[in-house]
């Protein structure tokens, strides 16, 4: 059997636990990374994946994006635990269904907590980590974005403004940061998880049967780009990987 493509490398996930970023770690530990399962209230579902992950070294830890005093602890712990990081994937969010016109139940409040979730905590988990990725010499920080970011279509209207966001602070760090740290953006369509409460699976199927492929996008699916872009698109950076199944075209 083959050398693993990822043996030796170190990856951290936020929102580890279930859904995109479960099928992150698992493909990540695949290919041979000791992954860090990020968690924030799951912390038995991330302690029962970490322990099924295949390889060894699987560490869990409790990261909540809003906290981002933390953030600098969880440098501290992953330098003193893992020794090093090679690959972050920002897979934590939040959203609420709101209809795009209701700027009633859309207030300022809402709208900056659905902001700060989506864009200011994975840019506050990146600054507490960028010493260690910068240090591994070919550091990777992949977002899970949405197609939502250039469409304006989603869940609420700040939930599109943050992906937007997300998908230009991509660019901006990777100008800044390159070429020891790569960033990059996975932007799939309405993927098939619990994290839009209340959209069910036939929506899903019904949404996608409009699609040029005809199939809704899996979990699966978008940790397969997220290993890609650790695995084969080395020269990519600052730039966007939509897996929508043509849900945009």
């Amino acid at each position: 059997m083959g050398a693993r493509t990822l043996e030796g490398k170190v990856a951290l996930i936020t929102g580890g636990s279930s859904g995109i970023g479960a099928a992150c770690a698992q493909a990540l530990a695949g290919e041979g990374a000791r992954v860090v399962v990020g968690y924030h209230r799951g912390r038995e579902r991330a302690e029962a994946l970490a322990a099924q992950l295949p390889g060894n070294g699987h560490a869990t830890m409790a990261i909540a994006l809003e906290d981002t005093q933390a953030h600098a602890q969880l440098a501290d712990w992953a330098t003193r635990e893992m020794g090093r990081l090679d690959i972050l994937v920002n897979s934590a969010g939040y959203t609420r269904r709101i209809a795009h016109h209701d700027l009633d139940a859309m207030d300022g409040a809402l709208f900056n907590e659905i902001l700060a979730a989506n864009v200011g905590g994975p840019f506050s988990v990146i600054r507490a980590l960028l010493p260690l990725l910068h240090a591994s010499g070919d550091g990777l920080v992949v977002n899970i974005s949405s197609v939502s970011a250039f469409t304006g279509l989603g869940s609420n209207i700040a939930y599109c403004a943050a992906k937007a966001a997300l998908d230009t602070l991509a660019i901006s760090l990777a100008r800044a940061f390159g070429p020891q740290v790569r960033f990059l953006n996975v932007s799939p369509a309405a993927v098939d998880t619990e994290f839009v409460k209340g959209r069910s699976r036939e929506e899903l199927q019904k949404k996608a049967a409009q699609t040029p492929l005809g199939r809704v996008v899996l979990p699966e699916d978008v940790a397969r780009a997220v290993l890609a872009c650790a695995t084969h698109l080395r020269t990519a950076t600052g730039t966007r990987i939509v897996i929508d199944g043509g849900h945009t075209l």
